[in-house]
């Protein structure tokens, strides 16, 4: 097995050694998967530009938190589902959504309901979505808009998913009270 190297500021490349100052900076550390993604620079800043286009997105946070954790868990990420969890705390999203998510429970509300379906069925279907999905997700509330940002929301998560993967990055310690298993 490949392991992969987790960069710091001293072993970056040079260009994702700005991109990591930036994430510490605003973490406090340096994730491992921001570590990790500092060996590309270019994988590095389309995950870091995507992160900031679907945070500014239409969703509000339990939204963002919907379609984050519905992609984490539906790919088995066993990095990001508990970095999300954490995130969501700090985001003040009721822990009864995050634990719903993560345990694959019905969401507390239909609109949730529909975004997790959506974005669920955008992520088994590689979006391939009937007419009938699609109305259904339209008449919860949801316009074309939000449609299309579950795939900016999906773009970020295929990197960071596949790049904890193949990387087996572990777990960063403020996140380990929040691992997490796949049951399914």
């Amino acid at each position: 097995m490949s392991k992969f190297t987790i960069h710091t500021l001293e072993t970056a490349p040079e260009a994702s050694k700005d991109l990591l100052a930036q994430s510490k900076k605003a973490n406090g550390m340096i994730p491992n998967l921001h570590g990790v993604l500092a060996e590309s620079p270019a994988t590095f800043e389309a995950y870091q530009d995507l992160h900031k286009l679907f945070t500014n997105s239409s969703f509000n946070a339990e939204e963002l938190t919907v379609v984050w954790q519905t992609i984490n868990v539906e790919h088995g990420c066993t990095y990001c589902v508990p970095a999300h969890t954490a995130i969501a705390g700090m985001m003040k999203v009721d822990s009864e959504l995050t634990e719903a998510l993560r345990n694959r429970t019905a969401m507390p509300t239909d609109k949730l309901q529909a975004l997790h379906d959506t974005t669920l069925l955008m992520v088994r279907k590689r979006g391939l979505l009937s007419d009938a999905e699609m109305d259904a997700f339209f008449a919860a509330g949801y316009g074309q808009q939000q449609l299309l940002e579950i795939i900016l929301g999906l773009s970020q998560k295929v990197i960071s998913n596949y790049v904890n993967h193949i990387a087996h990055t572990p777990v960063d310690a403020p996140f380990q009270p929040f691992t997490w298993q796949d049951n399914k």
